[in-house]
């Protein structure tokens, strides 16, 4: 019965647990012995919370009992980038800083999936930080991609990806700061939605870059990520950047799938050198699917998007040491050093060396470095007018086009440790998302087929424009559903079994 849980929709698995035919305590049962029997392998997990999970599962039940309500979600489970705070259960970001620290407090985003009796499973495995592409950067070692468990998952978010991939959870939370949702989503055969900046709350996510991190859904299927957005999204009063503004229609866009009559734009900057025969080839065969089911081609040019990786890591590393000067080892954390004979400015420096991995300390050298006296106007402030630029290429295209799309990543999941130690090569991979979150706009990872020379998946991204996220669902289902009908099956059955 395991498999045949395992195997179902969140939509599927809501249905069924509001009907009766199944119960919320069955369901999480199986996603637990599933996460038992697997993720020694993916290593998907930093932190399972079997009995919260189990409680928060017989709570559902009892609420069914009682004949109240229940949410579209409730009873689903989840797995929770460990980025989020949670009450009672560990948050590490990834990093040995933040080893064992137990929040005091909810996440806006956690406490919204609670409410909504959504199941949270755990705390999934991240590049420290979020600072990275492919989960190595965790300091508690790298998540494998169930496609192949010698190769990355993506990152920043590769656990929550590889959860989704490898049946453990049927939904995932992750963090978009430069592709983290969308980047992990292509690897691994699943969709990953980044919202509009400022739709998902950021109270209680822990910073890497202010301006630029965006919580968001994961799931095996552009429905189920619709009906969590809805979940996740919506005004808070506790985030200074949060948008009062009402959530798009997304569930009712993943429903009514459709392009018929809209205008698509391809970016011409978004292929070229660096960019996989198999990935170009899918994504061209994606856009002559988009214009067989009805939509208008449209072909843009946007000369800012060649300096977006640029502008993006002088941006990010100096937010980013903004951001993770609290931790000082004198308020929450690791200490190291306090013995005594040490001053603060020593316990501070002892711990930030004990305490962050290599490409953590990187950017930040780089950041305070880009944000001196002297360099910042050459540095940072010149980014910042870059980023200015690209928001107007965007503002120019959404013009001419309903939404844009491109290849999610020049290429397919590389081995683990091939690009460890050329971080240049690392960062190319964010090459086709970062400019969305420079901007501020909507985007969407689903996958579009899988490479002929390596049979991995490819993923096809969508840009729309801010609090236009609907049109990323309609576009997606569509795509999704043909798909489907031209294969018989959605492409993640053919991953192979742990």
């Amino acid at each position: 019965m395991t498999d045949s849980i395992i195997k179902l929709t969140a939509a599927q698995i809501a249905a069924k647990i509001a009907s009766g035919e199944l119960t919320a305590v069955q369901v999480t049962e199986a996603h637990l012995a599933r996460i038992e029997a697997v993720d020694e392998k993916v290593h998907a997990f930093l932190h399972v919370d079997r009995e919260g999970a189990l409680a928060q599962a017989r709570a559902v039940d009892e609420k069914k009992a009682r004949g109240e309500k229940l949410g579209p979600l409730a009873g689903v489970p989840l797995a929770l980038k460990d980025i989020f705070t949670t009450v009672g259960i560990p948050t590490t970001v990834g990093s040995k800083i933040l080893e064992g620290w137990i929040p005091p407090y909810d996440a806006t985003l956690t406490k919204r999936l609670k409410d909504a009796d959504v199941v949270i499973l755990g705390k999934t495995n991240m590049d420290e930080f979020a600072m990275g592409s492919s989960t190595e950067n965790s300091a508690y070692g790298p998540t494998g991609n169930p496609w192949d468990l010698t190769r990355i998952p993506g990152g920043s978010g590769g656990g929550s990806s590889a959860s989704l991939a490898s049946y453990q959870a049927p939904l995932a939370i992750g963090t978009d700061t430069g592709g983290s949702i969308r980047q992990p989503a292509a690897v691994t055969g699943t969709v990953g939605v980044k919202p509009t900046y400022g739709a998902v709350s950021r109270y209680g996510m822990v910073a890497f870059s202010s301006s630029l991190d965006q919580g968001g859904p994961c799931a095996r299927t552009v429905l189920d990520a619709a009906l969590l957005h809805e979940v996740i999204a919506g005004h808070d009063p506790l985030d200074s950047t949060s948008i009062d503004a009402p959530v798009p229609p997304v569930v009712e866009a993943a429903r009514n799938g459709s392009v018929a009559g809209m205008r698509v734009g391809v970016v011409k900057q978004f292929r070229g050198e660096g960019y996989q025969a198999g990935v170009v080839q899918r994504f061209d065969e994606s856009v002559a699917l988009l214009k067989e089911l009805g939509a208008e081609i449209v072909e843009l040019d946007c000369p800012s998007f060649d300096l977006a990786l640029a502008a993006y890591y002088l941006i990010a590393p100096s937010e980013c040491s903004s951001n993770l000067a609290r931790f000082d080892g004198l308020r929450y954390g690791l200490r190291t050093g306090d013995d005594g004979t040490n001053s603060a400015e020593a316990v501070t420096s002892l711990t930030r060396e004990a305490g962050f991995g290599p490409e953590v300390k990187r950017r930040i050298m780089l950041g305070t470095y880009a944000l001196s006296s002297g360099y910042y106007d050459a540095y940072y402030g010149s980014a910042q007018k870059v980023r200015t630029l690209i928001t107007r290429d965007f503002e120019k295209s959404f013009e001419k086009v309903d939404v844009i799309v491109s290849p999610t990543t020049p290429t397919t999941a590389f081995p683990i440790g091939e690009r460890a130690d050329d971080p240049m090569a690392m960062y190319l991979a964010d090459l086709c998302t970062i400019p969305t979150n420079l901007a501020g706009n909507a985007a969407m990872s689903l996958p579009c087929g899988l490479a002929p020379e390596d049979g991995l998946p490819v993923g096809l991204q969508i840009i729309a424009p801010a609090l236009k996220d609907d049109r990323l669902y309609k576009v997606g289902a569509a795509v999704e559903a043909a798909f489907v009908e031209k294969w018989g099956h959605p492409l993640l059955e053919e991953a192979p079994s742990l």
